[in-house]
């Protein structure tokens, strides 16, 4: 078979084409930027052995798996991240969390921030590489994430300072600003039918998924600055109940920020 033809029969399979094309190359052994050579050899002839090697990697995606996991790498916020299943795949919707952060981190001063479940390390080492002056902190409760995402930052060479905490349990100091993209699934969520090969605990949040949001809404207070910032990722309908609850323990300036496709995303306060 050759290579034209396999990728004809990969999408057939109900591969998206890109997906289809990383995984011809992940096989084949060449770069994932390469896409570009798929196109001026697709007559090339497949051997047994890279048809054997993709046969694999195709059963992978077919069952679910994220492509993240599978190429062991995720571009975030022009960061080329290496990812696996110790921690969540980083969405494009965490994006809209970081260019809020980045709207309350002057680019010329030393402000204090601290990313609680840092998982890859995506928001906070995005954090750090846009506000190189920026004293950015990150806490995750799982040992094998913070390897992740000390990995990340030693391979950028971003000064990420990481700490092993549940939530803000172990911290101590006072921060600028706290952001996180906590666990915010419901239990029963149907949603979760196709999330098995993602770590759980870094999912779900109780009954209505709201209550690691209601830990750090707690916490946080302690840990902030004077009119300090908490900024918060959510599930799509969750703004309101999320908005209900900062504003009944009392942050202030209250506000959601929609993502790009228009749904309430991230909501945030300040310290009151």
């Amino acid at each position: 078979m050759n290579l034209a033809d396999s990728l004809r029969q990969a999408q057939a399979l109900g591969l998206e084409r890109i997906d289809a094309q990383l995984l011809h190359l992940l096989a084949l052994g060449r770069p994932l930027h390469e896409r570009a050579w798929l196109l001026a050899h697709d007559t090339d002839e497949l051997d047994n052995a890279t048809q054997e090697r993709l046969h694999s990697l195709l059963h992978r995606r077919l069952a679910g798996e994220p492509m993240a996991y599978i190429t062991g790498q995720k571009e975030f916020f022009g960061l080329q991240l290496h990812i696996d299943a110790r921690v969540l795949d980083p969405r494009p919707d965490t994006e809209t969390l970081v260019e809020w952060a980045l709207e309350l981190l002057p680019n010329q001063a030393d402000h204090s921030v601290i990313d609680l479940g840092t998982g890859s390390g995506a928001i906070a080492l995005a954090l750090q590489h846009a506000r190189p002056l920026a004293l950015v902190s990150a806490v995750d409760a799982s040992a094998d994430a913070l390897a992740v995402a000390q990995a990340n930052a030693v391979r950028l060479r971003l000064p990420v300072h990481f700490i092993h905490s549940h939530w803000l349990r172990d911290v101590t100091g006072v921060y600028d600003l706290i952001v996180s993209n906590p666990p915010y699934i419901r239990e029963d969520d149907p949603h979760l039918d196709a999330l098995t090969h993602e770590p759980r605990q870094a999912l779900c949040s109780g009954t209505d998924g709201l209550d690691d949001i209601r830990q750090i809404l707690e916490q946080a207070p302690s840990h902030l600055e004077t009119d300090g910032w908490l900024l918060l990722e959510h599930g799509y309908d969750q703004a309101e109940a999320v908005r209900d609850l900062m504003t009944q323990a009392g942050w202030k300036n209250v506000h959601s920020r929609q993502d790009l496709a228009g749904t309430e995303r991230c909501t945030g306060g300040q310290k009151g």
